[in-house]
């Protein structure tokens, strides 16, 4: 029973400042009954409709992603750009997410794969599994009835010819081109346009009309027919690179018959190109037009164009635009164009800064892989990233990469199944020992406490098996391998 005088001294309080509220007492708990009061959360996914990525690392939860899902809703541009230095499964992603895309009857893929292995590029694997032959640009095989695409082919528009006809040249001659130049051009496109019926128009009859232009030429602009041959003389020695050039054979002729726009992947072998010579952003134009004018149709189907080594159209502001133009397309006719980049800053402090941000700020989803911390930051101020995620993308190991899609960020582990692995790996070369000997000279290893426990890597539930069976038995491999681990790190350090 309460004292008497507590009870009017407590009334008497409440009446002057209000009801007091009581004080608990605190109370002494351990962290695993405590855990149970702050209930795990995690940041929100994409839903639950589109390609299977991986899991997000720190829920745990399945990662799921499609730009045509989440077009109109959440993402303002299916454009994706793929951020990393080599070795950190930028490839391995891009071609996983190909092959489960694919398995959607709407989806057509073209890849322009610039990186070559065993004499091949290395999307060659995937290609040869789903009976895809690749579109393989090799001057040297092109002169032996190679596969040629012809930049006048009548499936392009005469517009669309001429304005590839200015790219080539620009990008040749690394400026644009002046009006006297553009004119020569412009007239001797006419002409062979209306004179060719009975074939395919091909580049040497180009060359042939601004070396020796037609009176009427001149006679439209009032000008002396020798004015006109001079205006034409340097665009003409350009093209004649095509024609009789190191790049003879790939563009010099009419388009090679057998090319299958309608094959659910199609992949453009540039690897036998020098990736730092002028020819490479010279045939990712000319790629780009003949795609935009023959491939890109009104049909209800999604399409994805990857571009792997980008910067080498990025960094090009004539091809850069050229592709800016295609990148429009996404809202219009279903293309979502993915480029992969090891560093952005080969892309914003190259020749086409300008042109470069335009592109990235039509990426909405960014995904960057390891970088180093001054390349992080950098990258980190140019994409918007928060704070947290620059600081631990020095940190990421291979596979585990930041998702940026139009601000929600997460970090996702890619997962690869034992199906999808001997397609999607590229380093082959580095790897001459079998997947068995390779598991038994690390098991070797770790015995002799040269190395620590093999990751951690959890595995699927057994249908058989609730739900709390599993995690505890994954909790208790975890805590085995932490438990492994110290105990070589105390060995080596004894």
């Amino acid at each position: 029973m309460r004292d008497p005088l507590s009870v009017l001294t407590e009334a008497f309080t409440s009446f002057l400042f209000g009801k007091v509220e009581t004080t608990r007492l605190p109370v002494r708990t351990s962290t695993g009954q405590a855990q149970a009061v702050y209930l795990p959360t995690a940041a929100p996914g994409l839903g639950d409709s589109g390609v299977i990525i991986g899991r997000e690392v720190y829920s745990g939860k399945g990662y799921i992603y499609d730009p045509f899902q989440l077009y109109g809703q959440q993402l303002p541009a299916p454009h994706w750009l793929v951020l990393g230095e080599s070795g950190n499964g930028k490839s391995a992603l891009e071609k996983t997410y190909v092959l489960r895309q694919l398995r959607f009857r709407d989806r057509q893929v073209v890849v322009l794969d610039a990186q070559g292995e065993d004499g091949a590029g290395e999307w060659n694997l995937i290609a040869q599994e789903l009976g895809i032959t690749p579109i393989r640009l090799d001057a040297m095989a092109a002169l032996d009835h190679g596969i040629r695409l012809n930049p006048l082919d009548p499936s392009i528009t005469t517009t669309g010819q001429l304005a590839l006809l200015r790219t080539i040249i620009e990008v040749a001659m690394g400026h644009g081109l002046d009006e006297r130049s553009g004119f020569a051009l412009k007239v001797a496109h006419a002409y062979v346009n209306e004179t060719i019926v009975e074939r395919q128009p091909v580049l040497m009859d180009i060359v042939e009309q601004l070396r020796h232009p037609e009176p009427e030429s001149a006679q439209a602009m009032n000008v002396d027919l020798d004015d006109v041959r001079a205006w034409g003389l340097d665009v003409a020695l350009v093209l004649d690179r095509l024609v009789d050039g190191d790049l003879r054979g790939m563009f010099d002729g009419p388009t090679t018959v057998g090319i299958d726009l309608d094959a659910p992947l199609i992949v453009f072998d540039l690897s036998h190109i020098d990736r730092n010579s002028i020819a490479m952003p010279i045939l990712m134009a000319i790629v780009g037009v003949w795609l935009e004018h023959t491939w890109i149709r009104p049909d209800r189907k999604k399409r994805i164009f990857l571009v792997e080594e980008a910067w080498h159209i990025i960094n090009s502001p004539f091809v850069a635009q050229l592709f800016q133009r295609l990148l429009k397309f996404g809202r219009r006719l279903g293309l979502s164009f993915v480029a992969v980049v090891h560093h952005l800053s080969d892309v914003v402090d190259g020749a086409a800064a300008r042109e470069a941000a335009a592109i990235l700020k039509m990426a909405s989803t960014r995904t960057i892989y390891a970088q180093k911390a001054d390349e992080a930051r950098a990258t980190g101020r140019v994409l918007g990233l928060p704070r947290w995620a620059v600081e631990i993308i020095p940190t990421l190991t291979p596979g585990i990469a930041v998702w940026d899609v139009n601000g929600n960020v997460q970090v996702v582990k890619h997962l690869v199944t034992e199906a999808e692995r001997p397609l999607v790996f590229t380093d082959r070369a580095m790897t001459e020992n079998s997947e068995a000997s390779d598991a038994a000279d690390a098991a070797q290893a770790r015995r002799a406490g040269l190395l620590p426990p093999a990751p951690y890597e959890p595995h699927e539930p057994h249908e058989d098996m609730r739900a709390a069976e599993w995690e505890a038995e994954q909790r208790a491999a975890l805590l085995e391998r932490q438990r492994q681990y110290n105990e070589s790190s105390e060995s080596t350090v004894a």
